[in-house]
């Protein structure tokens, strides 16, 4: 079975090997090779010279990557012409969406009749709307092809188990399904988590984390800065530690700018074996993001029993208690519920959000996605 991939996703390739972020790891890239076999990932593929940080290689050998150096290549005939021809060699075709590739082939996989499965990861009127002037004047075209595409798909897997279905509904057979998958999770996390917030002290700040680059204005950060520097005012005492990459400069503007520079640190990158450390120190999270779909980091800090506040972005809602969601950029709503985030309150939204992680562990999400994929490659021999 022949099966190809297609994502706007960035593949690196520096001398002969391939190298990825995180969003497509050896480890996701299992996912499909286990159930289909040989895939064909096509993406934009860039060659380098010099290695860049954060990039992991793929090793998998049943998988071949091709695709385009940008999107200005589809003004080339050729490079059209090995595209559809990918579509018109395969068995079958998945699309990870929002993507231009991803739409672009299920389009294409549609008109010749090909078996397709779309995976939404997000939304793409919140990706563009929140990210500039220019994603403004896209997205309501986005947000047109891709309900209409994705309502007439044979297969869908959200990673949601509400809002996106209901902005993107489907008539074909569909799964709830994260992208999120957490390793097997310890009580003991959940007494250490307890014994913490139960040992905390006025002497101390009470510090609140957010794990997302420092330099995407649509992750939020700022509406919690502002937040800490109007609680800090009325005598509370917050402290804030970012954890991401990217320019800090705009967030740190901010910080100065509301008297908070020594209440907000930067810690930079971190490894991802080291996040569930940093989500150990930390007292509450937060995940104040404009646009969201269903957030790996805030599932993974409600695995270490963390109290979470959320936006209403996305699927955020779907995770924490209606009590401790926020509408995005609303810097009011944030301040009261920090201000009202008590010890007691504390205990019970650990003991919350550690059981509630719990439906996403690896063994449990892994087989529901492989059932839905193992049904999908059923019904293309049945095609055949």
């Amino acid at each position: 079975m022949k099966v190809v991939f297609f994502h706007d996703h960035r593949i690196v390739n520096y001398k002969n090997k391939n190298y990825s972020n995180g969003s497509f790891s050896d480890e996701v890239f299992n996912r499909y090779t286990n159930v289909f076999g040989h895939i064909t990932f096509y993406s934009r593929n860039v060659l380098l010279d010099k290695m860049e940080k954060k990039l992991s290689q793929i090793i998998n050998e049943k998988v071949d990557f091709i695709g385009i150096k940008d999107f200005s290549n589809f003004l080339n005939y050729k490079t059209r012409y090995k595209f559809n021809y990918q579509i018109e060699t395969s068995d079958a075709i998945i699309v990870r969406l929002p993507s231009v590739l991803g739409l672009l082939a299920a389009r294409k996989a549609k008109q010749k009749c090909k078996p397709y499965l779309i995976e939404l990861v997000g939304c793409p009127w919140d990706a563009l709307w929140n990210h500039s002037w220019k994603g403004k004047l896209v997205a309501p075209f986005m947000w047109y092809v891709t309900k209409k595409m994705v309502k007439n798909a044979p297969y869908v897997l959200y990673v949601t188990n509400d809002f996106l279905q209901r902005r993107y509904p489907s008539t074909g057979r569909t799964i709830n399904c994260s992208d999120v998958a957490l390793p097997t999770l310890d009580e003991s996390v959940l007494d250490a988590r307890l014994q913490k917030i139960k040992q905390m002290t006025k002497n101390k700040p009470v510090v609140i984390g957010t794990t997302a680059a420092v330099d995407v204005r649509y992750k939020g950060q700022e509406y919690v800065i502002q937040a800490i520097a109007e609680l800090n005012k009325q005598g509370y005492n917050f402290e804030y530690r970012l954890v991401g990459g990217g320019d800090k400069t705009y967030l740190q503007s901010i910080a100065e700018n509301y008297g908070v520079a020594d209440k907000v640190i930067f810690e930079g990158s971190t490894p991802h074996e080291r996040v569930f450390d940093y989500l150990d120190d930390i007292d509450i999270y937060v995940q104040p993001s404009k646009t969201e779909g269903l957030p790996r980091a805030l599932i993974e800090a409600m695995s270490r029993g963390c109290p979470c506040i959320g936006s209403n972005a996305g699927g955020i809602p779907e995770l924490l208690d209606n009590a401790y969601i926020f509408r995005s950029g609303n810097v009011k709503e944030l301040v009261t519920i920090l201000a009202n985030f008590d010890v007691e309150k504390m205990v019970k939204q650990a003991k919350r959000n550690f059981n509630f992680s719990k439906g996403y562990a690896k063994e449990v999400i892994e087989t529901r996605r492989n059932e839905f994929f193992k049904e999908f490659a059923e019904s293309v021999k049945i095609h055949d």
